[in-house]
């Protein structure tokens, strides 16, 4: 099996093509403006999806039997500044990404999120509508449905808090954000190193949220396009948390001092020049039915997280 990986350097492709390449022994085309900067398994395509046309004609020339698109214009404040760049990188690269998948008639993956929802929806489903109070959560749920209405074979999976390694990076693009991206890895870096560490806690971001580990949630995928199931899904793991709490947890899952462990509001600049969803938790149930699957707890979610970072080696859980 073939998969061609949109956005493949970034931190959650770059874990769709690991885990498919080293784990699944797929053959993994990693799509990407540029070459990541850690070996990642399988080839490297070069590609601008800002170009739709050459976006599509480079996707179908490489006859992938799956494509997942994971690429993101990844910058809140940015995607403020240039709307229509925004637009374009996000909306109309997925209707490349989907016109590619209809001309290969195979099915598409478009990796979306928890952030399509208000923050008032706690225990949204996978039917559950949208209501985005920013952007960022228009531009995915607009990539959401030019994916279900205009892809032949359309899997919209929706991830939410992810935490993991980035495997095409040395280093972490940043500590700790409104979202719950990087946090743990944040989080273990400061502690190890014997450092306090605040967790932001604020009305103005991100506090609870459903958590997924990159790896796991593409394995998710995986399974859903093995199986046919065509819609919207949530790839996250089975429990909802908040900040603290997953700092917390995450201290006692990699044995380090929770002592260290500080509740404080952001640091300037850390609240975006828009609203932030305060609750994204996620029900995943109807996914986990779908492909008959156990939803892992978040201490499962860690643990694995933890193998990965120590070993190198990344497996679902």
């Amino acid at each position: 099996m073939k998969v061609y990986v949109t956005g493949g350097t970034g931190f959650v492709g770059s874990n769709i093509a690991k885990l498919y390449g080293e784990f699944f022994g797929l053959d993994v085309v990693v799509g990407g403006r540029k070459p990541p900067e850690r070996a990642l398994p399988g080839s490297f395509s070069q590609i601008d999806l800002l170009d739709r046309d050459a976006a599509r004609k480079g996707i179908v020339e490489q006859a992938p039997d799956l494509i997942v698109h994971s690429a993101i214009f990844n910058d809140l404040s940015g995607i403020y500044a240039d709307r229509q760049l925004a637009w374009d990188s996000y909306v109309e690269a997925t209707r490349a990404v989907a016109d590619a998948a209809n001309e290969l008639d195979v099915p598409i993956v478009f990796v979306s999120t928890d952030w399509v929802f208000d923050g008032t929806q706690a225990g949204a489903t996978e039917s559950t509508p949208p209501n985005p109070v920013n952007y960022y959560g228009l531009l995915k749920v607009a990539g959401e449905l030019v994916t279900l209405e205009r892809a032949h074979k359309p899997i919209v999976a929706r991830i939410a808090g992810v935490n993991g390694m980035h495997w095409a990076r040395a280093e972490g693009p940043r500590t700790q954000d409104a979202g719950f991206g990087f946090f743990v890895a944040a989080l273990v870096d400061a502690l190890s190193a014997g450092k306090p560490f605040t967790v932001w806690e604020s009305e103005a971001i991100n506090v609870r949220a459903t958590p997924s580990l990159a790896s796991e949630s593409a394995a998710m995928m995986l399974r859903l396009a093995q199986a046919g199931a065509y819609g919207t899904f949530h790839c996250v793991g089975g429990e909802s948390v908040t900040r603290m709490e997953l700092a917390k947890l995450a201290a006692e899952v990699f044995e380090l001092d929770a002592g260290l462990l500080r509740s404080g509001p952001p640091e300037a600049g850390g609240v975006p020049p828009a609203p932030v969803p305060y609750d994204t938790s996620l029900d995943a149930r109807a996914t986990a039915a779908a492909i008959g699957y156990e939803l892992p707890t978040v201490r499962q979610l860690l643990t694995t997280f933890r193998r990965q970072r120590e070993t190198g080696e990344v497996q679902p859980v």
